[in-house]
């Protein structure tokens, strides 16, 4: 996957995709990974979020063949208050990598953050963080 770094490259393989699977990734910054996630939805629908307004300027920037398609979206938004606006969500999968609030780096964020994910998750819906091989499912 060109522009996308090789663990980068790892997790977006990993994931469980279906292509109209809709997502959400948590912690975009400057959108590599969505979009190389979107590339690989026809029905379905990536929205990427971070609580950096300069990382998702940066996101829209790189990413303006994605969301013209209709198959990305981004939005300026931390998880531990993310509420969905119309036409957002559920999500069948949640990703997240290096978020803080999800590695227990900060348990209090974590807490609200999980809450905010169970809460938009579609039924079955699945939340993968890295720090596994590459990837590990954390139970809501």
């Amino acid at each position: 996957m060109p522009g996308l770094s090789a663990r980068l490259a790892e997790i977006v393989d990993a994931l469980p995709l279906t292509p109209d699977m809709r997502v959400l990734e948590i912690g975009c910054g400057p959108g590599a990974a969505a979009r190389a996630i979107a590339a690989r939805l026809d029905a379905g629908h990536i929205l990427a979020i971070d609580r950096s307004a300069k990382a998702i300027a940066q996101a829209e920037a790189s990413s303006a063949e994605e969301i013209a398609s209709g198959r990305m979206s981004v939005r300026c938004a931390a998880i531990e208050d993310f509420t969905p606006e119309p036409g957002e969500g559920p999500f069948d999968l949640v990703l997240a990598v290096r978020v803080g609030a999800l590695d227990g780096r900060h348990p209090e964020a974590g807490r609200k953050a999980r809450e905010r994910i169970a809460a938009v998750l579609a039924p079955g819906g699945r939340l993968l963080t890295d720090g596994g091989d590459p990837l590990r499912e954390v139970p809501l």
